[in-house]
């Protein structure tokens, strides 16, 4: 039975319109990587954003969330022109262009997080947050933060609007974008910023290592259900705002359960009888099949 005492609270609605907002623009954002294949590059950008909240910490030594975005941002896109230039230029392939990313950048991140703790200079600034960004803590947000994440949100999916057609054919067949005279290179840049900036908003929320969940997961449940693209993307922004909300409310009514990993487990769990129940499920399948 729900409890309304809960759900009507103010801490609760705060948490849950900042998941809500995060996981729905996430899974619109995130499609794009997940129906192009390339599902793995927000696991990366999310590992390489970590050393840019660091660095810009040590710079401004402020926790201010717009700050510690653009820090993020700043190493995310790094990450990902590296990745791009490594998987064009080099024999490397795409998995193996963004292990070495992911381990590289991460591994900067937390050299310079032992660096600021054990040196007098950053003594006086309150850096006890920045562990949040590895495995979130959504349970400390503040109105600060929404803002920032509705801002983010509404832009990021403003840039999708705006270039739907075009993404839309850059993610089926790049090759065909680019003999109508769609410019690639633009595309690789909106595309690297929406993800960028949802990434940046949502290390605090679920944490470096589960960012890449909330970018996936709705994109593969979506498409049990459906192979349109225009449904896919409004069934990836239903499923990662549904699993916010469900997520939010269990971590608060029993203690001990953090927020992000919850979400992300309500998440598997949709995409776990999707996968078995959907459209394009399992059952469906091996009842099609039994027909013939």
């Amino acid at each position: 039975m729900l409890n309304w005492e809960i759900l009507t609270s103010y801490s609760f609605l705060l948490i849950a319109t900042g998941t809500f907002l995060l996981a729905s623009a996430a899974g619109v954002v995130g499609s794009i990587s997940v129906l192009k294949g390339q599902s793995l590059i927000g696991d990366a950008i999310g590992h390489a954003a970590y050393p840019g909240i660091v660095l810009a910490f040590m710079i401004f030594l402020v926790r201010d969330p717009l700050i510690l975005l653009l820090g993020a941002m700043g190493t995310g896109i790094l990450a990902f022109v590296l990745i791009q230039l490594v998987n064009r230029q080099s024999k490397l392939r795409l998995d193996a262009a963004l292990a070495v990313t992911l381990s590289s950048f991460f591994g900067l991140g937390m050299v310079l997080k032992s660096y600021i703790q054990g040196h007098p200079e950053y003594a006086s600034a309150s850096q006890a947050g920045l562990k949040n960004y590895i495995f979130g803590q959504a349970a400390y947000i503040m109105e600060d933060d929404i803002k920032l994440i509705l801002v983010i949100a509404i832009l990021s999916l403003l840039l999708f609007a705006l270039f739907y057609k075009e993404i839309k054919v850059f993610i089926f067949d790049e090759v065909y974008a680019k003999t109508i005279g769609y410019r690639t290179s633009l595309m690789y840049g909106v595309i690297m910023v929406m993800t960028m900036s949802i990434i940046g908003v949502g290390l605090k929320l679920v944490g470096t290592i589960l960012i890449a969940s909330l970018l996936i997961i709705p994109t593969i449940t979506a498409t049990m259900w459906s192979d349109r693209f225009h449904v896919v993307l409004l069934l990836a922004a239903f499923f990662g705002g549904l699993s916010a909300v469900i997520g939010t409310y269990f971590s608060t009514i029993y203690n001990g359960l953090s927020t992000g990993p919850t979400i992300i487990v309500v998440m598997t769990l949709f995409a776990m009888v999707s996968l078995v129940f959907g459209r394009k499920g399992i059952l469906r399948q091996a009842i099609e099949r039994s027909k013939y």
